[in-house]
């Protein structure tokens, strides 16, 4: 293959007059002599009688059996040495190995010599052809043209799956980067299993679409009337009402209030006014702990509350609060923390400390874990208007380091949940 370029020019010497050219005999060419087939045999065709052979090639020259042709005695053509014709860098070149033949065939067709050939011994190329440089340079061109869009198509492919890799990643992790995805199994378990991707999960146990499904541990929430599951996205959140009905609880106590823990939920709140519960414990004659929304100084606030005597008076209670935030139709992160050892309660408003304060020993009231209201005096207040999703306990406090770290899903080594429902 050349870049399609004429090849450089090598003259030959011009011939003795009457000697019929560059190695042909003086005179025209006897009938069947060179290129010409005839019965009698002649330049590379079998003589009469014969089977044909056909050519046999070394690197650098033709050579043919003795019938009668290129590359044996007198008696049968021209003796060739073992070079053969060689050509140089821009010289000639051939396709497919021989001469081509017009379209009515038998007749090696026929061009004026070219320079270009370096001719070490024997006779010239009778009949060669000139090849087309133009048409093998616009092959060449047409191979490479091939080649790039090979390898474009390639480089798309490649990155079609890396982009679809990347959205299968964004989808696999949490809003809050924490955790694993939960299992698709309807029994709980004590770590998810996220084998089977995103698509897998479920917010409820398989066959009881009322009761929502434990990924770390083995206590579903029952749900109220008017708390419905709920699509976000590809997951789910639970929709209250803002009545009576919207609630769901669980069959037992879920946190050991003697002992350290943290709680936190998504939460968005629709209300504009009033008492909101996302969950609390207990449903005796008061609550042990809850998380929500209250007004404070005229105005909503979130609220981290905790009760330290069995009847929950005000003079029992101790509360942290997070006021002058937008508290209508947005989303946000409430965890909610108590340090057994320090003896102190944390509220964190989307992985910003709102505050803290010191505490007396949580009472540790009767009855299970409530999403949507809470126990005041034996009655339930603060039914819950909104959504809520990525519900989950810990069985340790998290520090403010720890806060900020699992706002922004950066947080190393990660605790596990003691339980969790609806994550996303």
């Amino acid at each position: 293959m050349t870049d399609g370029t004429n090849p450089p020019s090598h003259p030959q010497p011009e011939p003795a007059p009457g000697s019929g050219g560059y190695g042909f005999p003086p005179g025209p060419p006897a009938q069947g002599g060179y290129g010409y087939p005839t019965p009698s045999g002649g330049y590379g065709y079998p003589q009469s009688g014969q089977q044909p052979n056909p050519y046999q090639q070394d690197p650098g020259a033709y050579q043919q059996d003795p019938a009668g042709g290129f590359g044996h005695d007198a008696a049968g053509g021209y003796q060739q040495d073992a070079g053969g014709y060689q050509q140089d860098a821009g010289g000639y070149q051939q396709d497919g190995g021989g001469y081509p033949q017009d379209a009515a065939g038998g007749q090696w067709s026929a061009a004026p010599a070219q320079p270009g050939f370096t001719r070490l011994a024997g006779p010239d190329l009778p009949g060669g052809s000139q090849p087309d440089w133009e048409a093998m340079a616009d092959r060449s061109a047409a191979e490479r043209r091939k080649k790039r869009l090979w390898m474009l198509g390639g480089g798309v492919a490649v990155l079609a799956l890396l982009a679809g890799g990347g959205t299968f990643f964004l989808m696999g992790t949490g809003d809050d980067g924490q955790d694993a995805q939960p299992s698709n199994s309807a029994s709980a378990s004590p770590e998810p299993d996220d084998s089977k991707g995103p698509a897998a999960y479920t917010a409820t146990v398989a066959g009881d679409d009322t009761l929502l499904r434990d990924s770390y541990g083995s206590m579903g929430i029952r749900l109220g009337p008017d708390l419905k599951v709920g699509p976000l996205g590809k997951r789910f959140q639970v929709v209250g009402k803002g009545n009576g009905n919207s609630w769901a609880q669980s069959a037992e106590p879920v946190v050991d209030v003697t002992k350290s823990f943290t709680v936190t939920a998504r939460a968005y709140n629709s209300a504009a006014k009033g008492s909101r519960i996302i969950m609390s414990q207990g449903d005796g004659e008061s609550f042990s702990f809850e998380l929500g929304v209250n007004e404070v100084n005229g105005k909503q606030a979130w609220i981290f509350r905790v009760q330290t005597g069995d009847k929950g008076a005000a003079a029992t209670t101790r509360t942290v609060a997070a006021e002058g935030l937008q508290m209508v139709k947005t989303p946000t992160l409430l965890m909610a923390t108590y340090d057994a050892e320090k003896k102190a309660i944390a509220l964190y408003v989307d992985g910003k400390k709102a505050g803290e304060t010191p505490v007396p020993p949580i009472w540790q009231a009767p009855g299970p874990l409530q999403l949507g209201r809470s126990m005041h005096h034996n009655i339930w207040t603060g039914p819950w208007q909104g959504a809520l999703h990525n519900i989950k306990t810990y069985d340790m406090a998290f520090t403010a380091e720890q806060a900020a770290g699992y706002k922004e899903g950066k947080l190393d080594p990660s605790p596990k949940p003691t339980h969790a429902w609806l994550l996303t």
